[in-house]
């Protein structure tokens, strides 16, 4: 197969969740630069348009839906709306997190802990189910689920997200069994340490920078771009027969 066409994803509709800033909204840019008609999904709808409007005007095609994964309601519509408009899905990505509580562990709240696991693991868990059953109804798709280093090596103050991460990796590894008859890949993204709003509070505090980086070989933070080449290889035909795969973009923090 020719290198471009490898990489190609003209003519496929994907869903971005979580992409308004940081990792999210790189991703999306590079599967429209790719060729995909891209959903820019997050919370917010007017921060979803800004993504929207600069897609275009680098030449893509886009639309913003807002959608918060944590409700089941809202997930639901997206689908519908997706259906109506579309009739397929492609591409999923789950990258929409959440992360509220930073502290000691034994003291994670009753409030942070449900938000964690209704964005993390309830909102990934459905948004997946209904992915594949949409993509199932015309030949496949490919689901990446953006999950963390954190999902191996739990990070310290970190302990609820970290638990979230870790069954987000499990999930991949259960949808990917379950659902290759339907030609459905599903594979997930282990960002290590990356500069971005969700991290502010991490990458802002130089003594845990630096405390970080001693375990990172190539002793620096990511940026939010360094993840979206991952993300298109996954999606892509280049990936083809790659499922159930947890890929460590982490500048070597999980072998140093």
């Amino acid at each position: 197969m020719n290198p471009t066409e490898l990489f190609s994803l003209k003519g496929k509709i994907a869903l971005v969740t979580g992409a308004s800033r940081g990792i999210g909204e790189s991703i999306a840019k590079t599967l429209a630069g790719a060729g995909a008609h891209v959903i820019i999904s997050s919370r917010k709808l007017p921060d979803c348009e800004r993504v929207v409007g600069e897609i275009r005007a680098a030449g893509g095609s886009a639309e913003a839906i807002a959608c918060h994964i944590g409700e089941m309601a809202q997930i639901d519509a997206i689908f519908a709306q997706i259906e109506q408009q579309h009739g397929r899905l492609d591409i999923l990505i789950n990258n929409a997190a959440a992360n509220p509580y930073f502290g000691p562990i034994q003291d994670t709240d009753l409030g942070a802990f449900q938000k964690t696991l209704d964005v993390n693991i309830r909102g990934y868990f459905f948004m997946s189910s209904k992915g594949v059953k949409l993509m199932a109804k015309n030949g496949g798709g490919s689901i990446v689920n953006v999950a963390s280093v954190n999902g191996v090596i739990p990070g310290p103050a970190q302990g609820i997200y970290s638990i979230t991460k870790a069954a987000v990796i499990s999930m991949t590894q259960a949808f990917a069994r379950e659902c290759a008859p339907q030609k459905v890949r599903v594979n997930a993204l282990l960002p290590g340490f990356t500069d971005t709003k969700f991290a502010a509070t991490l990458v802002q505090n130089k003594q845990i920078v630096t405390k970080v980086l001693e375990h990172v070989p190539m002793n620096r933070v990511a940026q939010p771009d360094e993840m979206a080449g991952a993300v298109l290889y996954l999606v892509s035909p280049a990936a083809s027969y790659t499922t159930g795969v947890a890929l460590n973009v982490d500048g070597g923090y999980l072998v140093a």
